[in-house]
């Protein structure tokens, strides 16, 4: 998978790895709202908006924030790999999110693939069936099925939001010499042309800001939709 993305990457040809950035917009958010839900709310409850709405909103947000998390790992890293093993075909082909006419390489920030977006759907599948697990394990009454539905569209709704971020707030430039994708101003080649996006969020930022909004609607929205 590195040697993969080196070719494609130009951060990770340079050997980029999860900085303390990353990690922090990837986790403080899930941590303030199980803060809350410990202080306001106490233990752990099963979801029922009925009878428990503040803690089911949070425990909703925080199930979301992991979905979006590993959705949007697994739609970049695994769409990738997919595409490079099983060649150009339609599930593979990298479209931009904002503009679906519009091909771009492997890489882009905003890029979305059929076969990234199914693998979007599986991590918040897989993070469902994780809270369910725990759940059980913990005696606490659950409900398999609309957990793993909400996780699924939770994953979903937030790697799509990362994209529309990505494709739109963070800049993607491409050059057709080194065959690389940039996705900042370092070491960017004179030849390099911009493919989408503006200057205004790093990769970090998206994470932080997609993440914040999936969790906002799977509190207020989805959640509610679903496990009403």
């Amino acid at each position: 998978k590195a040697s993969v993305k080196r070719r494609l990457d130009a951060q990770a040809s340079q050997g980029s790895v999860r900085g303390m950035e990353q990690v922090f917009s990837c986790s403080i958010f899930a941590v303030v709202a199980s803060l809350l839900h410990v202080r306001c709310c106490g233990e752990e409850q099963p979801i029922d908006f009925a009878n428990a709405e503040m803690a089911s909103r949070l425990t909703c947000a925080i199930l979301a924030h992991h979905a979006t998390c590993l959705a949007d790992t697994l739609a970049s890293e695994l769409g990738i790999l997919e595409g490079i093993n099983k060649g150009h075909n339609k599930a593979t082909t990298t479209i931009l999110v904002t503009q679906p006419w519009r091909t771009v390489p492997p890489g882009t920030n905003g890029g979305i693939t059929i076969s990234g977006t199914r693998w979007s759907i599986v991590g918040g599948i897989l993070m469902g069936l994780g809270f369910i697990l725990m759940d059980y394990i913990s005696g606490i009454p659950i409900q398999p099925m609309r957990t793993i539905v909400f996780g699924g569209i939770c994953g979903l709704v937030g790697s799509s939001i990362d994209s529309i971020l990505g494709a739109t707030l963070q800049v993607s430039y491409y050059d057709s010499e080194t065959k690389l994708v940039y996705s900042d101003m370092e070491g960017l080649p004179k030849s390099a042309e911009r493919i989408c996006g503006m200057t205004i969020l790093s990769n970090a930022q998206v994470n932080l800001v997609s993440v914040l909004l999936t969790m906002i609607m799977a509190a207020f929205l989805i959640g509610p939709a679903v496990f009403l």
